[in-house]
This record gives structure tokens, C-alpha cells and sequence, in this order.
């Protein structure tokens, strides 16, 4: 009795090993597989980040080298235009500043623009004509003379030290008025020379 117990017992210990073991051998296998597919998807997945950083950096490279050559146009762009500005005022502003400083190329001016102003009906000026307070004397001598005197019926002619140079017209009502200064002419100037100027300097062919 007493050995048939022990061989029960030795059974049932040993089938408890075999089922133990299988088990812990499936657990293993299926553990492997597991980690397996964990490996591939890890791996797949860093393909997958490596190819979207490459694409990410490759954007970010051409939209760099993009942006740095617009920057380099704009920056020679800008140069080119400062040179060519600098060039312009060097050949606009001192003689057009040497000019307005002569009293009689102001007044031949003035005597053009009256003269021209309305030449079918002189008699109908409605002018008002703003001048240099520092050369009211000889502007004075200059509208009293013979040679505009008849040209000047119905201008006022007024005097302000903020004037620095060549005069204002307009109308007596304030409703226009036109500046004949040496800034008025050099902008003028500049405007007219500073495409010729530009491909002179960098289109010379």
C-alpha cells in the first residue's frame, strides 16, 4: 500500500515537472516570438524616424540655402543701390547746390515760370511767390526792374527766413503751391539719371 502511494506520488511529481516544463518552454518560445516582434517593429520604427529626419533635414537645407540666397540678392540688391545713390548724389548735388546759390539763375527760373505760367491771359495771375528772407533785397530790385514788372501785376511776393533757397509758388489761397528748391531739382535729377547710372555701373555690356 505504503509503495503504491510513493509510486502515485512519484507520478504525479513527475507529470507536474514535464507539464511545468512545457509550460516554461512555451513561455520562453512565446517570450521570443514577442521579442522578436518587438525588435522588428523598434527597428521598422526607426527606419521610419531616420527617413523622416532625412526628409526633415533635407527641407531644412534647401529652405536655409533659400532663404541665404535671398538674403544675398536683397543684401546686393540694397548695395548696388547704395553705391548707385552715392554715385547719383555725387553727380546731382554739388552742382545743382552750386546752382540755387547763384541769385540769378533762381530769378531766370522765376522769370520762366511766370512768364510760362498762364502766357494767353497775364493779367489774370492770382500768384503768390514765397522767397529767401536773406535775399530780399535783391529779389525786391529784381520784381521791380522792367523786365518783370509787367509780368508781375497781381503776384505777392512775401519773404521767410525758414526759406533756404529758390522759392514757392502757388496760388494766393493756399489751395496749391509749387517748390522750386535745389532738393526739388537734385530728387528730380537723381530720378532721371538713376536707371542710366545703374547700368552704367553694373550692366556695362
Amino acid at each position: 500500500m505504503t509503495n503504491k502511494i510513493l509510486e502515485l506520488t512519484e507520478k504525479i511529481y513527475d507529470e507536474g515537472i514535464v507539464r511545468a516544463k512545457v509550460e516554461a518552454t512555451q513561455i520562453i518560445t512565446n517570450a521570443k516570438v514577442e521579442a522578436a516582434e518587438i525588435i522588428s517593429t523598434a527597428k521598422k520604427q526607426e527606419l521610419e524616424i531616420l527617413d523622416q529626419a532625412k526628409i526633415q533635414a533635407a527641407e531644412f537645407k534647401k529652405n536655409t540655402e533659400s532663404e541665404i540666397q535671398l538674403a544675398a540678392r536683397q543684401f546686393m540688391s540694397k548695395l548696388k543701390q547704395q553705391i548707385a545713390n552715392l554715385v547719383i548724389v555725387a553727380q546731382v548735388e554739388p552742382p545743382v547746390k552750386e546752382a540755387f546759390k547763384d541769385i540769378e539763375f533762381v530769378k531766370n527760373i522765376i522769370q520762366t515760370v511766370i512768364q510760362n505760367w498762364n502766357p494767353q491771359k497775364p493779367e489774370e495771375f492770382n500768384l503768390s511767390i514765397l522767397l529767401p528772407e536773406k535775399d530780399e533785397k535783391e529779389f525786391f530790385d529784381f520784381f521791380e526792374s522792367k523786365a518783370i514788372k509787367v509780368l508781375n501785376q497781381g503776384i505777392d511776393i512775401q519773404f521767410d527766413a525758414k526759406t533756404t533757397d529758390g522759392f514757392k509758388i502757388g496760388s494766393k489761397d493756399g489751395s496749391y503751391v509749387i517748390s522750386f528748391s535745389d532738393k526739388d531739382f537734385e530728387n528730380y535729377f537723381k530720378g532721371y539719371i538713376k536707371d542710366r547710372t545703374k547700368k552704367l555701373l553694373f550692366d556695362p555690356s
